[in-house]
């Protein structure tokens, strides 16, 4: 009773102060005309404002503000959130160049591994090998902050699929800091949790308006952030628990990439073969239904990390088992290339199944 006590207002002020922030957003998008632009890959119609996470971010801000005692890394991590939240907002108001946005982000990477000092000190390998060159560690650290960044917001094209993704992500992290005795890394992913619970009921479907990339960018931000600054010192294969929390968005960005070089596009051109957008119309899910399911999937895998924590055996035994059914799904509907499947051509080699559509359609 005395830890729900104590996590009580670290979670209920945010989700208050971002409840009701966001139809002052609404307001103040309408007036500006900030609306989300409809074209061939959105699923919304009509006028939706896409600055609602102004919202998430002045009710992290003003909570920190409220609960946190500022250091160097608080602060790191706040001021760099803000360089790549202003970022986002100047794109969705004036529809930036995408490497003037990428600058952005560089630059809040940069400050929240220089002043914050969340980067990695040593990387844990398989087989104890470590990597303790600063140039290294560096660099990873680095490329972490900005890829998750961006894969957070490139899962943001449903309703409520980013923001829900983000949450169940910061609950994991929240619990998994509480168990590692991070008192830090608890209270600021209770923070984060209220500041996006408060802002969900307006954005799941039908949404009444959209995070933008001002939301999307800072949670993918603060997320990136704190997971190294939690788990950077685990005993652990380093960023073992980061990946497998944030499996969906990593997956997705890391298939999107071999998708578009495979087919001789760039990588920066958007296309509608993302895994929500398979759901919601190779399977023909729904569009809510297809957020649900992603929902499950995402608190999947943090359960496993959870699982590995406690025991390490069974979370193996529970990761390898999801990682088969990903890749299982992925060769099943072609995310990657219509040509690969290596498991299930091997399947079909060894014992003769799935048999292929056009044996289907010869004995119909």
């Amino acid at each position: 009773m005395n830890l729900i006590e104590g996590a009580f207002p670290f979670f209920v002020v945010p989700l208050i102060i971002s409840f009701f922030t966001v139809p002052i957003c609404k307001k103040v998008g309408l007036k500006l005309g900030i609306y989300a632009i409809e074209n061939s890959r959105t699923v919304h119609q009509g006028k939706i404002v896409r600055i609602g996470g102004m919202a998430i971010y002045l009710a992290f801000i003003i909570s920190m503000a409220i609960f946190m005692k500022a250091d160097k890394t608080i602060n790191g991590i706040l001021l760099g959130g803000y360089v790549v939240f202003i970022g986002g907002l100047l794109d969705d108001i004036y529809d930036i160049k995408p490497l003037y946005k990428l600058i952005f982000q560089i630059v809040g990477a940069i400050i929240a591994l220089t002043l914050g000092n969340t980067l990695l000190m040593n990387i844990y390998l398989p087989f104890n090998i470590t990597i303790s060159n600063p140039i290294i560690t560096y660099g990873i650290s680095f490329l972490w902050i900005v890829g998750i960044t961006n894969a957070i917001n490139l899962i943001d094209g449903l309703d409520g699929l980013s923001s829900g993704i983000s949450l169940i992500v910061t609950i994991t992290i929240g619990l998994l800091g509480f168990f590692m005795g991070r008192r830090d890394i608890s209270v600021i992913a209770l923070i984060l949790c209220g500041s996006i619970l408060g802002f969900l009921p307006y954005n799941f479907h039908p949404a009444s308006l959209f995070m933008g990339d001002c939301g999307a960018l800072f949670l993918g931000f603060t997320i990136a952030c704190i997971s190294l600054l939690g788990f950077k010192t685990t005993a652990l294969i380093t960023l073992g628990f980061p990946i497998l929390i944030l499996f969906i968005p990593i997956s997705d960005t890391i298939i999107a990439i071999l998708r578009r070089k495979l087919s001789n596009r760039k990588i920066s051109e958007a296309d509608r073969g993302h895994l929500h957008h398979v759901l919601m119309y190779k399977l023909n899910l729904g569009h809510r239904n297809t957020v649900l399911v992603l929902y499950v999937v995402a608190a999947l895998f943090g359960c496993a990390a959870v699982l590995a924590y406690f025991n390490k055996t069974y979370g193996l035994i529970m990761i390898v088992i999801l990682l088969i059914g990903a890749e299982l799904f992925v060769e099943a509907t072609g995310m990657i290339n219509p040509k690969f499947h290596p498991i299930i051509g091997l399947c079909r080699r060894l014992f003769g199944w799935p048999k292929k559509k056009e044996e289907f359609n010869e004995k119909e």
